[in-house]
């Protein structure tokens, strides 16, 4: 079973979509398997995070905004990938430090997933976006 999950993102910061992943996954009817899930681009990733306390997600993105500070940083000046725009190459370069694809198993027809735990794109650029994330569920 395959499907593909549209995210809207409004700018950099984590957008959870644990309640589409789990919604698809209780229709297709599979009591036992693995999800596969691959976000189809480059300048954004794919994370199993927490999802109870929005601190979480406030310091990862502000974490890795000071890791990798857009071109316009003069500690940047290094990077010539610079044509679209002063975030697009940090972007880039966040998506090589973090997963694109994940896998998660399904027992009784559901997510095996911690409690805390949701399912987000983390979009490292500025302006929205809409993302696709690919799922196989076998």
């Amino acid at each position: 079973m395959q499907t593909t999950f549209t995210i809207e993102t409004r700018g950099q910061g984590l957008y959870e979509f644990t309640a589409d992943v789990s919604g698809w996954v209780a229709d297709e009817g599979v009591q036992s398997g693995l999800l596969t899930l691959f976000l189809r681009h480059t300048s954004a990733s794919l994370l199993i995070q927490e999802n109870a306390d929005p601190e979480v997600q406030t310091d990862l993105r502000n974490y890795f905004a000071r890791l990798v500070p857009p071109t316009s940083d003069p500690g940047m000046a290094y990077l010539t990938h610079t044509y679209e725009g002063p975030d697009d190459m940090p972007a880039h370069i966040k998506a090589t430090m973090m997963p694109v694809s994940l896998s998660i198993p399904v027992s009784e027809g559901r997510l095996v997933l911690g409690t805390w735990q949701g399912i987000y794109v983390f979009e490292h650029r500025d302006a929205p976006h809409s993302r696709k994330v690919a799922a196989h569920l076998a």
